[in-house]
Order: structure tokens, then sequence, then C-alpha cells
């Protein structure tokens, strides 16, 4: 054993270089708080588990939509000009429209998706019996009748309600002969077979129920909502998870999900069923609208190139021989193609008018190339406004001719095309992959819920337990105690079972009990107190005084157990003690040792009883005690009498060790009163209760009385909980006991 240097009064105090938070201390916290990581641990471990038990199944259906960019009747009239009037219905267009109210409202319509059936389910465990379930239950639970858990559906076809009860929850009750219909106030509406409506009357307005079909046993109960349709809409378009496949692709994935596949495939298919529909009807409608414009605008082209035929005929009546040289016939292909791009650039202009304003930059793209092809015309006409007068006459009548009757043909042409359009209902979208029943689930992944639910709980203990480390204020190791005050740590008493016992089994005899220090003389605790025996002799050699008093911040924290203890060591080790009593406030020694309290302090110093009459002999080997006495009411004053150190005098000098038990240092001045009439003076602190305040202070006031702290007893640590090793730093003047 290494034995510490003794410890002058006048001696600095060692502090420990403070050290940040390393790998060894996180473990300790760890350690200390293993059992309540390990439960909340667990506690995540069973929710988890309880989840994928109980976790209704989700599952994920899709579907494929490809969108093919075509062009229409704009492209056949415009030729050259048609890439820049060319209308287009990319895959993002494409995309809002699959979620527009257009395709979901009608939807939610044709499905009824606005009303919703529930079996009147058990509560908690209801939903994860009916999903093993393969036939209908019994229905009742307790005290509670219609709740079932077995395979019970029932479908309901129609179901209209007042506007006031759109939301509300109805009950639908199975009987022997059909069903009943109960209003949300338990009010019976009406009864009725499967398969025949029923006509209600709640709250004022008029209803209908139709159930079309109904499977479980007479008493089970469904709950039936009719939802406002609008919320419905919003919701499976919010549900509805829509993205284009690849870049730029053309391919539309649209998936959802929910607890029923069946559902969802329903839904699915008839989102795209009606997706493509109203495409081909839109379409249709396109194709119609300008059929009939070119309907009732061939007739009149046919009149114009009817009476441009006519004029021509005449003039080669006239001029029998008379034909177009080179240069004539090189303007007439020129102005025959300008006029006739002017002609269809107009008519389309017409077209979009009838869509947009003239501001829109379809528009004001062909203004502006009606413009260029009529500047281009005007430059042609100079020409041929120098050709001589017949030849300028011929020109006329022959363009008029062929652009009348080009137009005509490709206008014709266009008309036969937009009929094809019309009749053959063609879509530039189809469906690529329908979509099917999904099989497994895509929700809950059990094993990976289970792993993060555990993971999650030994995350949330460990925070937890990091958390009440770093808030809890009490010094919870000897080395805490030497770096944050500079005291010197002599012992470190461990958690004692046996004290416990001891101090349980106090209060079942009234005759003298034994200390620990002589009823268990191998505890650990009372080794720990030998050894601080061993440091205080040698601290005691320049000492005048043989009294050692012992006190602590506050109450509760063992300095009367140590006191006893500590007495009774030194007994063992063949030295005559004394131990006295000297809380005279709130003293209970002669408690624990199992004497009277009367005869005791107060009554030496008073003069009422001489020293050897008030004692208790042999309490232990070698040990007497010196009760309290009668408490009296101010024992400040008491204690300021001159017979206390008298007192304290006739007993050291009789005595090899007095050991004085005085109240806390913190919540009575006595201890500052008797510290300077001591030889050491020790502080006990207690593991994780004591704090550094505590501490300081406690040293402080002590000093500001003339005494100096010598040493502090650490008390009631529990080693199961924490590492302890022996390493002793050879630069201090003390030993760390440490168990």
């Amino acid at each position: 054993m290494i034995v510490p240097a003794p410890i002058t009064a006048n001696a600095p105090l060692p502090v420990r270089a403070q050290e940040g938070i390393g790998l060894l201390e996180l473990l300790d916290v760890v350690l200390d708080h293993r059992w309540l990581i390990a439960a909340v641990t667990l506690l995540g471990l069973l929710v988890g588990v309880a989840y994928a038990l109980l976790a209704a199944p989700v599952y994920l259906a899709s579907t494929m939509v490809q969108v093919e960019e075509s062009k229409g009747g704009a492209g056949t009239l415009l030729g050259e000009a048609a890439s820049l009037f060319d209308i287009r219905s990319p895959a993002s267009a494409e995309m809002q429209i699959l979620r527009s109210r257009l395709v979901i409202g009608q939807t939610v319509q044709n499905l009824n998706l606005d009303i919703e059936v529930r079996p009147r389910y058990l509560p908690v465990f209801g939903p994860w019996l009916a999903r093993h379930a393969s036939a209908p239950s019994k229905p009742g639970f307790l005290m509670f009748p219609g709740y079932v858990s077995g395979s019970e559906s029932l479908r309901v076809d129609r179901f209209e309600v007042p506007e006031a009860l759109e939301g509300e929850s109805f009950r639908v009750r199975l009987t022997e002969g059909g069903y009943e219909l109960l209003s949300p106030d338990d009010d019976v509406l009406g009864a009725q077979q499967v398969g025949q409506p029923l006509a209600f009357s709640a709250r004022g307005g008029q209803g209908l129920l139709l159930v079309s079909a109904a499977e479980g046993k007479p008493g089970a109960e469904f709950e039936l909502t009719r939802h406002v349709r609008l919320e419905i809409i919003e919701q499976l378009q919010k549900n509805l998870v829509i993205a284009e496949e690849g870049k730029q692709s053309g391919v539309i994935r649209a998936s959802l999900e929910g607890r029923d596949p069946r559902e969802l495939t329903r839904v699915l298919n008839e989102i795209g069923t009606l997706y493509v529909r109203q495409n081909i009807e839109r379409k249709v409608a396109e194709a119609d609208k300008s059929l009939g414009f070119l309907s009732s605008f061939l007739p009149e082209l046919r009149k114009q190139l009817e009476a441009a035929e006519t004029r021509f005929s005449q003039f080669r009546n006239r001029n029998s021989s008379f034909d177009l040289d080179a240069e004539g016939k090189l303007i007439l292909d020129q102005a025959v193609k300008l006029q006739a791009g002017v002609i269809e650039l107009q008519q389309k202009r017409r077209e979009l008018r009838a869509l947009y304003t003239a501001e829109h930059h379809s528009v004001r793209a062909i203004d502006a190339r009606i413009v260029d092809l009529q500047g281009e015309l005007d430059g042609l006409n100079k020409r041929i406004r120098k050709l001589p007068d017949v030849e300028q006459e011929l020109l006329a009548l022959t363009r008029d001719v062929k652009v009348n009757g080009e137009l005509y043909v490709k206008l014709l042409d266009n008309a036969q095309q937009l009929r094809l359009v019309k009749e053959g209902k063609v879509a530039n979208v189809r469906i690529v992959d329908p979509a099917a029943t999904p099989r497994k689930p895509a929700k809950p992944l059990r094993a990976l819920s289970v792993l993060l639910a555990t993971t999650l709980g030994l995350l949330t203990g460990l925070a937890w337990a990091f958390a009440r480390n770093s808030l809890h204020p009490g010094l919870k190791e000897p080395g805490e105690v030497e770096q944050r005050t500079g005291l010197h740590v002599f012992a470190t008493v461990p958690h004692s079972d046996a004290q416990t016992k001891l101090t349980r089994d106090a209060g079942k005899s009234a005759a003298r009990r034994p200390l620990l220090a002589t009823a268990k003389p191998q505890d650990a605790a009372v080794e720990s107190l030998r050894s601080f025996r061993t440091a205080l002799q040698f601290t005691m050699l320049d000492s005048v005084s043989n009294i050692i008093l012992i006190s602590g911040p506050t109450p509760g924290i063992g300095k009367s157990f140590v006191s006893a203890n500590v007495a009774a060591v030194l007994g063992a080790a063949n030295k005559k003690v004394l131990l006295i009593d000297a809380d005279l406030r709130k003293g209970r020694l002669n408690h624990a040792i199992g004497v009277n309290r009367k005869d005791g302090l107060s009554d030496v110093i008073c003069g009422n009883l001489q020293l050897d009459k008030a004692l208790h002999r042999e309490i232990a080997p070698n040990v007497d005690f010196l009760s309290t006495g009668v408490l009296p009411p101010n024992s400040a004053e008491l204690l300021t009498k001159p017979s206390v150190q008298v007192l304290l005098q006739q007993a050291s000098r009789h005595y090899d060790w007095v050991v004085v038990d005085t109240p806390p240092v913190l919540a009575a001045s006595d201890t500052a009163i008797l510290a300077p009439m001591a030889g050491a003076v020790f502080l006990v602190a207690r593991a994780e209760q004591s704090t550094q305040g505590e501490l300081s202070e406690a040293a402080k006031r002590l000093l500001g009385a003339g005494a100096t702290v010598n040493g502090v007893i650490f008390n009631d640590l529990d080693t199961t909980r924490r590492r302890y090793g022996g390493a002793i730093d050879g630069s201090y003047r003390y030993v760390d006991y440490r168990y």
C-alpha cells in the first residue's frame, strides 16, 4: 500500500488539470445507465414488433401511359410554315391533365369513391384479426354489440344523404331479412332487403341507400360515410404520384398507394381509361371544329375557282395563239406560291383568333409571316406591271386559276383526313402497362421496421442516459472532487448491502446493535475505512490534537455512518477511542448503536453530569460513546461555552482518538464552532448526491472559522456501475483509494 505524505494545514491543495470527456467516461455513463438503456431499447423493440404485426399492409399499384407527339391539320394546311404553328401536347401537360378534376372527378363518380364503407372492427386488434380471417365472425365484443373481426363485407352502389350530413358516419346493421340503417344519432332510419333501394329521411332532408351485396352474420355492423366529393377528389389528386420515366421519354407512370389492392387496380385502370377517352374526345372535337370550318369554306372556294376558270377560258378564246414567255412563267410560279401561302396563313389566323387574342405569340407569328409574304408578292406585282398588257392579264388569270385550284385540292384533301380522324377516334396517348393487382405489400417492411424501432429505442436510451448524466449535479467519482474542488480524497467508501440490511433491521430490536465494522469486518466499505485509518495516522503526526471532526455539507450523506465505523476500525487497532455525537440538532448515532439518547453531551456541557457517568462503554471493541443528550433549543450558544473545550481536552487526554460527529456545515453553524478545536477535519461527500458547490462552500465556511479541511471521504459509491483502477499519480501527496 502506498501511503500519502503528511499534509499540513498550510499546504496548497493540488488540483488536477481539467480533462476533456473521453471514451472511457462515455463508457462509464453507458454502464451506469445500462438498465435504463436496455429498457428503452426493449421498449423500442416491442413497439417495432407490434407495428410490424398490427400495422395494416399498404400496397402499391402503377400504370404506364405513352404520349406520342403528333401533328394536327395545321401541318397539312401550312406546308413549309407548319413548324411555326404545330400545336403539341408535351408529357408535362399530359401529366397535369391526368391529375385534373376532368379525369379524377369522373373516376370518383364512376367508382363511388366518395362512399366509404368500413366494418366496425374490434378496437386495436380487429383489423389484424380480419386480415387473417376466412369467414365472418360472431358480432359483439364484451358488452358492446356489432363489433366484428372476420371477413365481413358490404357493397354499396348508391348512397345519397342531405348536404348537412355529408362526412358524418351512419351505421348499417345486418338483420335476418336484410339490413337496417342507423343515423349518426343512433336512430333507426329504416330497414330493407339487400338489392332493394331504401329511401329515408334524416334531419329534414331526403336520402337513398342501395346495398347490392352483404357478407356477415345478423348483428354485424358497418360504418357508412358519404364524403364531400370535392374533398375525395383533392385527396386522390394528392395521393396520385405521376412522373415521367426517363428524360423527355414521353412515358408517364402513375402510382397509387392504398390498403385494398383490388381497389387500387380498379381506380388506376379507370383513371387510365378516362384519360385516353378524354384525349380521343378532345381530338375528335378539334377535328370536328376544323371540319366545320372547311365545310363552309370549300363551296366558296369552289365558286372562286370556277369563276377564275371561266375568265381564263374567255381570255384564251380571244387570244387563242398567245402564251407566256420564259420570264412570265417564272414570275407566275413565284406569284402562285406566294399567293397560296398568304391565303393559307390568313385562314389559319382565322382559326387561331377563335382560340386566342391578337397578342398571342402564335397569332403574332402568323401576322409577321403574312407581312413577309405580302412584301415579296408586292415586289412581283411591280415586275408584272412592266410586262405588256395582254401578258399581264394572262398572267393574272393563270395565277388565279392555279392558286384557287391548288388551295381547293389541299383543303379537300385535309377535309378527308379530318373525317378519318373523327370517325377513327385515334388518340395520341395509349396505355402501355395497365395496372395489375399487387400481391405483396409495399409497406410496412417488417424486418426493417423492427430494426429501425430497435435502433431508435437504443439511440433514445443513450440520449436519455447522457441527458440524465449531464443534468445530474452530483459528483460521480472521486476524481471529480479533486479536479473541481482541489480537496484530497482520503478514502472512497463503496456502497454496502450489509449496511443497508443493518439499517433496515435497526427498528426491530431495542437492544444494542453492532456496527458494520464489527458485524461484517470483511466488507469492502470497512476495508476502505481501514485504509483511511492508515492514512490518518500519518496525517496526524504533526497535529497537536488527536481529535478528528467528521462532518459534511448537507444532511443525508452518511457522515454518522462514517464517524461510527471510523471509530470502530480505530478501536480495532488496539486504540482507545471516544465517539461523540455532537449533532445537538438531529443527532441519531444513539439510534444506530441502540442506546438511549439522554445523559449525554448536552448534560455534560451544562455541568449536570460527569463525563464518565455519561459514557456508553464498549459499543465496539475499545470504543466508548457519548450521545447527544437532551437536544437543546440553542445548540450553537451551548457549544460556545468554555466547558466544551474543557470536555474535549479531558477526552483527548484519556483516549488515543476522539471522533466527533457534527451537524452539516451548510445547515448549522455548530461545526464551525467545534472545527478549530480539532486536530483534523474531514468532510463526507456522497456519490451522485453531493455537489462541487456544496463541498467548496463548506470548506470556505470552515476556513473562515479558522479551520482547514484536511480531506474528503467519498461515500456510498456503487462500484458495480463503474470501472475502477488503481493508478496513482506520484506528483500528488495522497493515495486515491478506489474499489
